[in-house]
């Protein structure tokens, strides 16, 4: 249960960056490019600062940090220094455990593996690569700027600098077969990593990649054809002995990612950046924030308030819907307890049990221990068969 992983005065802490060099054709994130001419990231800091100041006055004083996660956008475009400056100013402000995670998100660009060793003496002791592929023609599809040869320049350097690291791949792309994965995928499992996150390519709309599909210049792989990616992936991972702890995400026992369990048992976190978002307990009640998510504006709003954004307070029903949500995610299930305990809703004020018994006969759920946990088919249409369960 939740007090068995997260004690309530622990929290995480994420540092969005919004910029990148490009946008990838198929991101849908919060991102944007800027020039580096007349780029002060000086300013940018001083904002990250400020903001952490504001949420230290904000929450109560037995806070205790356990991880810390730059994301993006492309966080390793950032300086070494600034982002030694933002762990230094969280110790300064909070107590952080002595085991505290500090992730950073890099692209494995020749430019940004210079920086490696600098973000290692910075602070940072665990790294997520964005390879995305391990074929030079998927990564120009992709739109990515790095080569194979640079993604494994990156791999070895994160090898040398960092105890912990991972790498991210996509998969059933366009013209990509089940044996090309295979490939690919057996290449990423013979480095030996602990850690992967696989993502079965998603056409969000309002993205490059949309309006491709739709003037008919690629074909995606169907329902059909993304199933079998998908369950040729588990199969492979489950052998390796890194089966999937959540939807997209596979670790040896003891690697998962703690920031990503954070969201994932709905502990507290504070989200700080142009369109971050945090969820966390003040003054007795559950906050829901959202920073304002054009970068300059953000900035401003910062200068003028001492925050980024705006929130709300979740009502008890909210509570519980995320709670599950989240939950639902990992493949060890979401307690109803959890839920309730989080929440103060009772489960059967929210879920139709005569709907979990149907999907469990269906093989898409699984009860146990006071638990529901999604098969592999019910992974597969996690979110409509969610849906399918609230009264």
């Amino acid at each position: 249960m939740f007090r068995d992983i997260f004690r309530p005065e622990q929290m995480g802490v994420y540092i969005h960056w919004p910029f990148c060099k490009s946008r990838c054709p198929y991101c849908d994130f919060n991102t944007y490019v800027r020039e580096d001419q007349g780029f002060d990231e000086a300013l940018w800091l001083e904002a990250y600062i400020r903001s952490l100041d504001y949420y230290a006055e904000k929450l109560a004083d037995d806070r205790q940090v356990v991880s810390i996660f730059f994301g993006g956008g492309t966080p390793s475009l950032m300086k070494p220094d600034t982002v030694g400056s933002i762990i230094d100013h969280v110790h300064k402000i909070w107590r952080v455990a002595e085991d505290v995670e500090v992730t950073l998100e890099a692209n494995p660009t020749s430019v940004e593996n210079a920086k490696l060793e600098g973000f290692a003496k910075a602070g940072v002791n665990r790294l997520s690569l964005g390879v995305q592929s391990f074929d030079d023609e998927g990564l120009a599809f992709l739109g990515r700027q790095h080569s194979v040869k640079e993604a494994m320049e990156s791999l070895d350097l994160a090898r040398k600098h960092f105890s912990r690291y991972s790498l991210d791949l996509i998969y059933a792309r366009p013209e990509q077969s089940l044996d090309d994965w295979e490939k690919e995928l057996g290449q990423a499992l013979s480095l030996g990593l602990s850690h992967m996150s696989l993502y079965q390519l998603t056409i969000a709309e309002k993205t490059p990649f949309y309006k491709s599909m739709s003037s008919g210049e690629f074909v995606a792989p169907g329902e059909v054809e993304g199933a079998e990616f998908y369950h040729l992936t588990q199969n492979m991972m489950d052998t390796a002995g890194l089966s999937a702890y959540e939807v997209s995400n596979h670790a040896i026992a003891g690697q998962e990612c703690r920031h990503n369990l954070v969201y994932w048992h709905m502990a507290d976190y504070i989200g700080i950046g142009a369109g971050a978002h945090g969820r966390y307990m003040a003054g007795g009640e559950k906050y829901a924030s959202c920073d304002e998510k054009k970068p300059e504006r953000w900035l401003e709003r910062v200068r003028s308030y001492g925050h980024g954004g705006e929130w709300e307070i979740l009502s008890k029903e909210e509570q519980f819907y995320e709670a599950l949500l989240m939950g639902a995610r990992l493949y060890d299930g979401v307690s109803l307890a959890h839920c309730e305990d989080l929440s103060g809703v009772k489960a059967s004020d929210v879920l139709d049990f005569s709907k979990i018994d149907m999907a469990a006969k269906e093989g898409w759920l699984e009860k146990e221990d006071g638990k529901i946990k999604a098969t592999r088919e019910g992974m597969l249409r996690l979110n409509a068969l969610l849906g399918y369960l609230l009264l």
